[in-house]
């Protein structure tokens, strides 16, 4: 894509491609604008290394618990604990201020990535929480997330996580936020 179209693109808050997934170095790779993710992939190694405060606090959560780290440029980290749940309990979401960067530091779960304009909208619930929901959708593209794993979701990029593989069991993941603000064109 030129230069240009890629500004354009970024300007109009479009993005040139959908979710990325992977390993911490695949993903990073893959991110055309990888200066932006630099503060959320530095906590993301704090998350991952043992021993770190970071590591201590989220192997800490109780199930249930979701703990909130500002972190620099107006990104934010939700640290949680959470037991997945039946895909029928799960509900697609978008968000339209921040990009999702999420990482399963231990246990495994499925997501599901669909482009948003496949989905009919059910609640807008922006700008108060920056997160739309749409109704069940059934040809989304699973994701399954072990320790270590992540997945970027872009706005254009509908997701429902934390679904069980097999039986339900206890998850310990970062969500960070980053904020579309924070992409200069």
């Amino acid at each position: 894509m030129p230069v240009s179209r890629l500004a354009t693109t970024w300007a109009n808050r479009e993005f040139p491609r959908m979710a990325l997934y992977g390993s911490r170095s695949t993903v990073r790779a893959q991110l055309a604008r990888p200066d932006h993710f630099a503060a959320s992939f530095a906590y993301l190694e704090e998350c991952f290394r043992p021993g770190s405060p970071v590591a201590g606090t989220i192997a800490g959560l109780a199930a249930g618990q979701t703990e909130r780290v500002e972190l620099p440029g107006g990104a934010f980290a939700l640290l949680q604990a959470y037991f997945t749940k039946p895909r029928s309990e799960g509900k697609w979401e978008t968000h339209r201020a921040y990009i999702d960067v999420q990482a399963v530091i231990a246990g495994e779960e499925f997501m599901e990535v669909a482009d948003r304009g496949r989905l009919a909208l059910a609640e807008d619930l922006t700008p108060a929480r920056d997160v739309l929901f749409y109704r069940p959708f059934e040809q989304g593209s699973v994701l399954r997330l072990g320790p270590a794993d992540l997945a970027v979701y872009f706005p254009v990029d509908a997701h429902m996580g934390g679904l069980a593989v097999t039986a339900p069991v206890l998850v310990r993941k970062v969500v960070i936020k980053v904020p579309l603000g924070s992409f200069p064109v």
